[in-house]
Order: C-alpha cells, then structure tokens, then sequence
C-alpha cells in the first residue's frame, strides 16, 4: 500500500494536490493517505497577548481543521479515506519530520500556498521540503 502525505493549507493549490492525488488513486490502487496542516507557532501572539496555552492550543487547532476542510472534502466525495494530522512547528521542518515518522512513500503538495507574496518574504514551502525531503515529492501546479 502506498503510503502518501498531503500537505494542505487551504488553499486553492492544495486543493489542486488533493484532486490530483484523487486521480492517482485509481491507477495506484489501495494508498494510505495522511493530511496534515502544520500551522506555525504563535510567536505575536505570545508577546503581546501572552494567552494560555490552552487558547493557544484551540487557536492553533481551529486554524488547522479551517485550512484542511477544502481538501478533507474532496477526499470525502472520491471515497478516498484519510488520516488527519494537525500539528505545530516549522512548516517544512515539520512536514518532512512527519514523513519520515510515518514512513510515507510520496509527498503530493501544491506549489504554492499563502501566494507570492509571503512566497517571497517566506521562502517557498515546497522548495524547503523538496530539499529535505529523502523521498520523492511531487509539486502539483
């Protein structure tokens, strides 16, 4: 069984990556498919807030499940059935850690996310997992 990891982040490239992760399901046969959303520490908001870190915790939640509902439901309607992770770090550290934690085979991910803007303050998620990554990653435009 090909085991996958699908990043996702809401948005609409992400979703392309889900929907062409759908298709490979028909010519791959059986996957073992892992979304995970890694949302980024609360660094601001610790400083000027300094919330609890059970708010911490709901807010970094609450932001996963809103940016993996796109693709969950794409995923939902192929029929094609899914472990969903949400976790906190930094973003292509984390997504990479993950895979090799769970021995994924294949990373199916969008190009891009936030847009090319933060793309340009950032840097390129899928650039950074590209080279981190010790399995093939496949970039969906």
């Amino acid at each position: 069984m090909l085991k996958i990891l699908l990043p996702v982040d809401g948005s609409e490239n992400s979703d392309r990556a889900a929907r062409h992760l759908i298709g490979l399901a028909g010519h791959c046969g059986a996957m073992d498919i892992h979304v995970v959303n890694v949302q980024p520490p609360f660094l601001y908001i610790e400083v000027l807030l300094k919330p609890r870190q059970e708010v911490i915790d709901a807010w970094t939640h609450k932001a996963g499940k809103d940016a993996a509902r796109s693709a969950c439901a794409l995923l939902d309607a192929a029929g094609d059935p899914y472990t969903l992770e949400l976790v906190e770090g930094e973003i292509a550290e984390t997504l990479v850690r993950y895979a090799e934690r769970k021995q994924c085979d294949v990373i199916v991910m969008g190009t891009r996310g936030m847009g090319t803007v933060a793309n340009l303050v950032l840097g390129s998620m899928a650039t950074k997992v590209l080279h981190l990554a010790n399995m093939p990653v496949i970039l969906v435009k």
